[in-house]
């Protein structure tokens, strides 16, 4: 039964007053990876890493060279504050600022991305790539698409915001806008 007590010694707690450490108040975010995090509805900061960067890498294939540039240029902020454990980032070795995720640590692919053109993605596989590389559920990926494009246009002037509205199709375009 659902009432029964099992282990009398133990005292009896609230659970709307249990505090979980791992969500943070929507007004405290620290961090880009904590607001991914918190925004997504995920277990831990790892997880935010690993779609931002499924997110990332999708939006880059979408856009033009010079736009991917554009927006590096303003990603400078870091993934998390005051972070002293560096394995979040074993991934991604050496990355500190959203940046890192958004440059393309694989060499080949870099050059790759480099010297073909802008890929046509339709929204559907735009979708797909993320449940797929990240790992998603199907009803979540579209509220990790959309927290990833939450956390990145506060790192971005309204000028990137537009440019990168340009290269998004359908409801990625419209998950880009509701964010």
């Amino acid at each position: 039964m659902a009432d029964q007590t099992y282990n009398k010694n133990l005292p009896e707690i609230d659970p709307t007053e249990v505090e979980d450490s791992r969500i943070l108040p929507a007004n405290q975010h620290h961090s880009f990876l904590e607001k991914v995090m918190n925004e997504a509805g995920l277990a831990d900061l790892y997880d935010a890493r690993d779609i931002t960067e499924v997110v990332f890498r999708t939006m880059r294939d979408m856009m033009t060279n010079e736009a991917v540039e554009n927006v590096a240029d303003e990603l400078h902020s870091p993934l998390m504050e005051e972070n002293d454990d560096r394995t979040l980032y074993a991934a991604t070795p050496l990355a500190t600022e959203v940046e890192d995720l958004w440059e393309d640590t694989n060499p080949v692919v870099h050059f790759l991305s480099k010297v073909r053109p802008a890929l046509k993605i339709k929204d559907s596989t735009f979708l797909f790539r993320v449940k797929q590389e990240a790992g998603v559920p199907d009803m979540e990926a579209e509220r990790a698409v959309k927290a990833v494009f939450s956390a990145t246009k506060e790192q971005l002037s309204p000028e990137r915001v537009e440019e990168i509205a340009e290269f998004l199709p359908g409801k990625v375009l419209e998950l880009w806008e509701q964010a």
